[in-house]
């Protein structure tokens, strides 16, 4: 019998899915605190451990408290392993560091040297007190060579099996299980073969997991969507596992890979988008992921809206579409006022955690 996977038991909370969680990488989701993510409705967080053992650094974040008492988020928080990361610093600049089949080395801007081995990312995200954690795996782009991406599909089966025995073994020793502890998800990757991918599946189902991610960038060399990847991958693995859609967070591409079958997004898209200007804005249109007519965008900086007396969407119920006007968010982004950098930002995940809503909706028959 399939499990009910509507909903993801946690440490610190459930998740209804589907869900859209902000990236707040290196342990802030940039111009807002705890309190306005719970206002518009975010459920859990991302963040980085490639980011996070850099700065505040490991130590600092157990004096902490750990990442929840840290940056006093109660609620869920999935740790991402550091893989994406590897690949946009080193396999863009070899320079910048190696991967090796025994982990990832690497130095920041300060020269700084570090390494990340599949054990010790498990160490580290069990030490901040992630609710999910992420094995390292290695990344690639979909048009890397046929021998980079079995390379790093090899590397990825043989660093989720690292990760799970340390995962055990701590759990093990710390005397964790059943809802006490946190889940463990593992990474497909395989670029665009489908053949890797299928491998790739297999070889972790076998390992055996709570979840599953969509690895390696989402996107052609043009920035498309790959739709034909992402379908196949989610249809390689059983319908009672939650899959993570790493990466995605362009509305459109959420609702694709939503009716594809995952239901855990995470991207910086949103929040980024609001800092430079360019806010979410439903239509009125049916929400169809055959149709863009339901999405849309405005640029506050057109100036167009100087004198716009309007929220930036009439049926939305946050701070900022409540009380101010999108001539007032102009004027905020023209001066360059950090209040805007707040407002737009609440805005727009307010904007995800509806169409999640929404989409959440669809799926009960509501």
């Amino acid at each position: 019998m399939e499990k009910d996977i509507s909903v993801l038991v946690l440490q610190n909370g459930s998740l209804e899915l589907p869900v859209f969680l902000p990236d707040a990488t290196v342990g802030v989701v940039r111009s807002t605190d705890s309190t306005d993510l719970i206002g518009v409705g975010i459920q859990a967080v991302v963040m980085n451990t490639f980011h996070l053992m850099q700065r505040p650094g490991s130590s600092t974040i157990r004096a902490l408290g750990g990442l929840h008492a840290m940056s006093g988020w109660e609620r869920p928080i999935i740790t991402d392993s550091g893989g994406f990361q590897a690949y946009s610093l080193i396999r863009e600049n070899p320079k910048n560091g190696k991967i090796t089949d025994s982990g990832i080395t690497f130095r920041n801007e300060s020269d700084r040297k570090y390494q990340l081995s599949p054990e010790k990312t498990i160490q580290l995200q069990l030490s901040y007190g992630s609710d999910v954690v992420i094995c390292l795996d290695d990344c690639t782009h979909v048009d890397a060579s046929l021998p980079v991406q079995e390379e790093a599909v090899q590397r990825t089966i043989a660093w989720a099996r690292r990760c799970k025995a340390e995962f055990t073994r701590i759990l093990n020793q710390q005397n964790m299980d059943g809802s006490k502890r946190p889940l463990l998800f593992a990474v497909i990757q395989g670029g665009g073969h489908l053949d890797l991918r299928k491998r790739c599946a297999s070889e972790l189902l076998e390992i055996g997991f709570d979840g599953y991610g969509y690895g390696g960038w989402p996107l052609d060399s043009e920035g498309h969507l790959l739709h034909d990847v992402l379908a196949f991958t989610r249809e390689l693995i059983p319908l009672d596992f939650p899959m993570h859609a790493l990466g995605i967070g362009h509305p459109v591409n959420l609702l694709h890979c939503f009716s594809y079958g995952y239901s855990i997004f995470d991207s910086a898209l949103p929040t980024r988008d609001a800092r430079k200007g360019r806010l979410y804005t439903f239509t009125g249109e049916p929400i169809s992921e055959l149709s863009k007519s339901w999405f849309d965008y405005l640029y506050i900086a057109d100036d167009k809206h100087i004198k716009n007396r309007k929220p930036i969407y009439e049926s939305c119920d946050c701070l900022c579409c409540l009380r101010y006007s999108i001539g007032y968010l102009h004027h905020l982004f023209k001066i360059g006022d950090t209040l805007f950098f707040r407002l737009a930002t609440v805005h727009n995940l307010r904007f995800m955690a509806t169409l999640t809503d929404k989409l959440r909706l669809r799926s009960n028959g509501k």
